[in-house]
């Protein structure tokens, strides 16, 4: 793991998965957060928040910019690893029995739909809608109790950040097993009755939130605008922490 921006993410995908593997074997559970440049511009506002972001096993970086953050403070070359990515591979790895929890009935049926032609199992698999509340409010004993009675290896949230990523710290001490991991828009691009991820051409040249901006103006503006604003200071702090770090090494 590497800590950038204050965020202790893991870049190695082989090493993710192993890490998953462990982890589902314990009599633990734990979770994974996808860090996005929302989680990142919130997690660096609010210490509460980063507290919880990186109280989990680790995050994986959802965002095309990082990488290119770190390329050119550090010279060092990493690759993304979004949520939608990740969300596939373990699907199509067939190795888990998995639950997925959050938005609508219809795109959960929807993206059950869908999954089935990637992998067979997930007919027996459970597709829970939340009730939409506030994070505070949910039953997240009764929560566990089905997810325990399910006997799932990985809990897939879709929820939205910051709320996701609160939802699994809360729900964490109920649990007795599994890995939590949360994938915001992720069952909305699967399920064919919602909003559909950008084309891979805008993907390759990082214009993915244009798309997203395009899909959701309002709500996308206004998460931009914000990591806009954060983006200058965090950037000059990490260059700081840079410098600091090399002093150490000298």
């Amino acid at each position: 793991m590497q800590t950038y921006f204050n965020i202790r993410y893991e870049f190695d995908k082989e090493l993710v998965g192993t890490r998953i593997a462990q982890q589902v074997t314990k009599k633990e559970a734990d979770y994974i957060c996808v860090a996005d440049g929302v989680i990142l511009n919130v997690a660096n506002r609010n210490s509460n928040y980063l507290k919880i972001v990186n109280g989990g096993m680790f995050s994986i970086c959802d965002s095309s910019y990082v990488p290119l953050y770190i390329r050119w403070i550090y010279g060092k070359r990493y690759e993304q690893y979004c949520g939608s990515q990740i969300f596939m591979d373990i699907i199509r790895s067939k190795k888990y029995r998995m639950i997925f929890m959050g938005t609508s009935q219809a795109t959960l049926k929807g993206l059950q739909n869908n999954l089935l032609k990637e992998n067979i199992d997930v007919k027996s698999m459970t597709f829970l809608e939340l009730p939409y509340r506030t994070v505070e409010d949910f039953d997240y004993a009764g929560i566990a109790k089905e997810i325990e009675a399910d006997n799932a290896d990985i809990i897939w949230i879709a929820l939205g950040a910051p709320k996701q990523e609160i939802f699994m710290s809360l729900l964490k001490p109920h649990l007795k097993r599994g890995v939590m991991i949360a994938v915001g828009a992720v069952f909305k691009f699967y399920s064919g009755t919602d909003t559909k991820r950008a084309p891979q051409w805008m993907i390759k040249w990082h214009l993915e939130f244009a798309h997203r901006i395009f899909k959701e103006p309002k709500k996308q503006i206004k998460r931009c605008s914000m990591i806009l604003l954060t983006l200058p200071k965090l950037f000059m702090k990490e260059m700081i922490c840079k410098h600091r770090k090399e002093r150490y090494v000298e």
